[in-house]
């Protein structure tokens, strides 16, 4: 009588384990129903780039050598050929101070000649050496003297300091930036469009912005330059794109840029994801109907339906490829 009772028990648990199962998979994936609704259909080419100033400048060093003196002047305004940084420019100028010493020496030798032809105890020819090797000389302070200029960097524009790199006792190195220098305002996204979208672009359209910093706020701009020619290696074009006095936007930000290259407003919308290929899939109750739809403009979020759904009528999101016409479904209404 046990063992019937613990059969019994066992079987009675496979069954709830069953119905169970039945309950929670054999009903069908949960979806959620969305009405089609009206909107404004939006058609986008999207790009990531990075905000900042349209009148600004890299300073880099175009030496090698320790820094000995840095201006602390981040967020300051400087005037075009003020002293941002000084490198250690001792050796150099130890070598210029022996080549002018050579210089003296050559004009006294040159001066004793003369003095020694007018007595006529000396010839031409030792003055004409010695006037070439003075001039030897002072090519080489010519360009001693260039050279020792590259160790002072100066603000090459009149601007603010907008970043600083580089501190005292650093080695900078030949093209490395060690200040951006620039105009606060107007600011300016540039980004990268793949060459296939770049038809698309055209001056003026609208773009709106999307950044981790500003969640959920409107960002707008404009296209206001597209490079003439691609880079052909990243098979991009580089657009430019004005922003409005306003923007919170700060330089250095990076940004998501939907540039809008159509809009349709009263549009019957959809979810994107609610369609697979030209169709979607209408409820019925608990059942999938599969409906081909005529689809209009591709929007990243919403996609505007033509023919083939009426507004109001529900459909499943997301659609998945395990949907199928006459299927069952869990129903969850739309958040």
């Amino acid at each position: 009588m046990p063992r019937r009772n613990s059969f019994i028990v066992f079987g009675l648990l496979l069954l709830a384990i069953a119905g169970g199962a039945y309950w929670r998979f054999g009903r069908g994936p949960l979806v959620t129903a969305v009405p089609a609704t009206r909107g404004t259909a939006a058609e986008i080419v999207y790009a990531t780039g990075g905000v900042e100033p349209v009148l600004w400048a890299k300073v880099a060093s175009v030496v090698r050598d320790r820094i000995v003196d840095i201006c602390r002047c981040e967020g300051t305004q400087v005037k075009k050929g003020d002293v941002l940084a000084r490198l250690d420019d001792r050796e150099i100028a130890a070598g210029l101070k022996e080549l002018k010493a050579r210089e003296q020496f050559l004009l006294n030798e040159m001066s004793r000649v003369s003095q020694l032809i007018a007595k006529g105890a000396a010839t031409t020819q030792a003055y004409e050496r010695a006037g070439m090797d003075l001039q030897t000389v002072q090519g080489l302070i010519a360009v001693q003297t260039e050279k020792i200029a590259d160790y002072v960097i100066p603000s090459p524009m009149d601007g603010m300091v907008l970043r600083r790199d580089g501190e005292v006792g650093e080695i900078a190195e030949a093209g490395q930036i060690l200040f951006r220098v620039g105009v606060p305002t107007p600011l300016q996204v540039v980004a990268e469009v793949n060459e296939e979208d770049i038809p698309r672009v055209a001056l003026g359209q609208v773009v709106l912005f999307r950044t981790d910093a500003f969640p959920g706020r409107r960002l707008e701009g404009k296209v206001g330059e597209i490079t003439p020619m691609g880079d052909i290696n990243a098979k991009t074009f580089r657009v430019k794109m004005a922003l409005p006095d306003d923007t919170p936007l700060k330089p250095g930000m990076s940004v998501e840029a939907n540039i809008v290259t159509r809009e349709k407003e009263n549009a019957l919308l959809v979810p994107a994801d609610a369609v697979q290929g030209n169709a979607v899939f209408v409820l019925d109750g608990a059942r999938l109907r599969k409906r081909a739809v005529t689809i209009g403009i591709r929007g990243t979020r919403t996609v505007e339906i033509l023919d083939g759904l009426k507004d109001g009528e529900r459909i499943a999101s997301p659609a998945t490829a395990n949907f199928a016409d006459g299927g069952r479904v869990r129903v969850a209404p739309a958040p």
